[in-house]
């Protein structure tokens, strides 16, 4: 998405309870924001920051799931961040959008401090794979800006006692986890299966600030019933159904 001229679609998230405009060229949500937002267990009045907002999509699903949260983004790319800004006003959801990049926080960031940081940055080293061709995308799918340094930002702007939650690759879960160990306690990882029998290829792994508690390993939430994708048609178990269309939380144990 190169300018503010681009064509854009309107997408239903939480069973419609969200819509959010997206390019129609470019990087698009799909799941993976909704399940990082499911994720957070947070109490009216608490303030939540996403890392990375793109158009807004784990941040105002966190909003309409958990009412009373404070919603702050950052966003280096200024068309997705006045995209989330648009998203956030058209759902009725107060969110304050910040531009800048993690290695140059805004000001009034770099300041603050919020109970609950979230994220889901780029999944793909680009010494290992291709680029996208459009730069939106790329600017969402590609790694620049090191996954240490990600998870570094992330716990600096965490309150103590809050919490850090990253969704991410399965393959890079030793590289994760020994970020998250270097600065965060409590450290519990939730592995996101796509078929009965099949692998994990995603993964949510939380950290709490200060934490002390011993690693948590917890059972795998299976996506989809059926043993193959057949066709068009969604397939996802009661679990992950309730989660995506009907705002259920995703519980870690």
């Amino acid at each position: 998405m190169s300018g503010a001229g681009e064509a854009l679609s309107a997408d239903r998230f939480l069973g419609g309870r969200l819509i959010l405009q997206q390019p129609l060229k470019g990087y698009r949500a799909g799941v993976d924001p909704v399940l990082l937002a499911a994720s957070v267990q947070a109490r009216p009045g608490e303030s939540l920051l996403d890392l990375g907002c793109g158009a807004g999509a784990a941040a105002l699903c966190a909003g309409r799931r958990l009412s009373g949260l404070v919603l702050h983004g950052l966003e280096r790319q200024p068309v997705y961040a006045a995209l989330a800004r648009r998203n956030a006003s058209g759902n009725g959801l107060e969110m304050q959008v910040h531009e800048g990049d993690l290695a140059a926080m805004p000001e009034a960031l770099r300041q603050a401090q919020f109970d609950h940081v979230i994220a889901n940055p780029p999944y793909f080293r680009r010494d290992a794979s291709t680029r996208a061709v459009e730069p939106g995308r790329e600017g969402a799918l590609g790694e620049e800006t090191p996954l240490a340094t990600w998870v570094e930002a992330a716990a600096k702007r965490c309150k103590p006692g809050g919490t850090v939650t990253f969704i991410h690759r399965a393959e890079r879960l030793p590289e994760l986890m020994t970020a998250f160990a270097a600065r965060l306690g409590s450290l519990e990882l939730k592995p996101l299966l796509p078929r009965q029998g099949r692998e994990s290829q995603l993964v949510l792994l939380r950290g709490r600030k200060n934490g002390r508690a011993a690693f948590r390993l917890h059972a795998g939430l299976l996506l989809h019933a059926a043993a193959a994708h057949d066709g068009d048609r969604e397939d996802y178990t009661p679990e992950a159904s309730r989660i995506l269309r009907d705002s259920a939380p995703l519980l870690f144990g």
